[in-house]
């Protein structure tokens, strides 16, 4: 198979979805997933209050088998979610639910994006927390064309189940993209350029995601509070990373202390 979607000789790449991260991960030696509404977001909420999180790519019957095997409590969708199951795919809830040591989150998309990912190291990354995953990238070598990372933005889905291309998770990308650029490393790709112009050009970073299609879907939905979390502009300094099967706090130091 020819090899031109690869981006090869540039050290930081952007794609889209489950699909392009499949494409991708073979040549890249970090995938950095992207979905700020609200896998990532959440994900990056639940690692702060000391959690493990396991993605799942599916929200289904096997993903309660799944939860049992790993002893971990199992995040419900968000308007499934009730005294007895308190975790859900909200950020905002995660907030309010139980601690628990481990959780067990699935999604279609983000989750579907790590499983993606095959032997490549795994970074969640969002708005939340995109200063902290540039600098923890830069400071551990890679995006070089000898250790290129790949920024995934996860998107949503259309109905017949196509990628629907999703503008926070477009900003969110092109948050840590700039992020790295700005500590010089590189080189970028076209595709990375791009995501990191949407960011920088954006002069309302807050506003543009609340009047998004999926901002708005969630504020109309009585879920305000997960778009103003999601949109807390480096409120973060946690790094979740993918270590067996589970997304813990990268324990070696990410900067300054979240300020929530």
């Amino acid at each position: 198979m020819r090899n031109w979607f690869l981006q090869q000789e540039h050290g930081v790449r952007f794609e889209w979805g489950p699909t392009g991260a499949q494409q991708l991960a073979s040549d890249a030696a970090c995938l950095v997933v992207v979905d700020v509404l609200s896998f990532t977001t959440s994900v990056t909420v639940a690692v702060e209050a000391g959690t493990q999180v396991f993605p799942y790519p599916w929200r289904d019957e096997t993903a309660s088998a799944f939860a049992q095997n790993k002893v971990a409590a199992l995040a419900v969708g968000r308007r499934a979610a009730t005294s007895a199951s308190p975790w859900s795919l909200s950020p905002a809830a995660l907030r309010q639910a139980p601690f628990t040591p481990r959780l067990v989150l699935p999604s279609p998309n983000g989750s579907a994006i790590a499983a993606a990912a095959g032997d490549s190291m795994v970074v969640a990354g969002c708005l939340r927390n995109a200063t902290a995953v540039g600098r923890w990238l830069a400071r551990h070598g890679y995006g070089t064309a000898e250790r290129p990372v790949v920024v995934i933005a996860a998107g949503e889905r259309w109905p017949d189940g196509s990628l629907r291309p999703a503008l926070e998770d477009l900003l969110g990308a092109g948050a840590i993209i700039a992020e790295l650029g700005s500590r010089g490393v590189g080189p970028l790709s076209p595709e990375a350029v791009a995501a990191q112009a949407c960011f920088t050009q954006t002069a309302d970073v807050v506003s543009a995601v609340a009047a998004c299609s999926s901002g708005v879907e969630l504020v109309q939905g009585g879920f305000a509070d997960d778009v103003a979390i999601a949109t807390k502009l480096d409120a973060s300094a946690i790094v979740p990373v993918l270590t067996d099967g589970a997304f813990h706090h990268s324990t070696d130091g990410t900067g300054p202390q979240p300020n929530l």
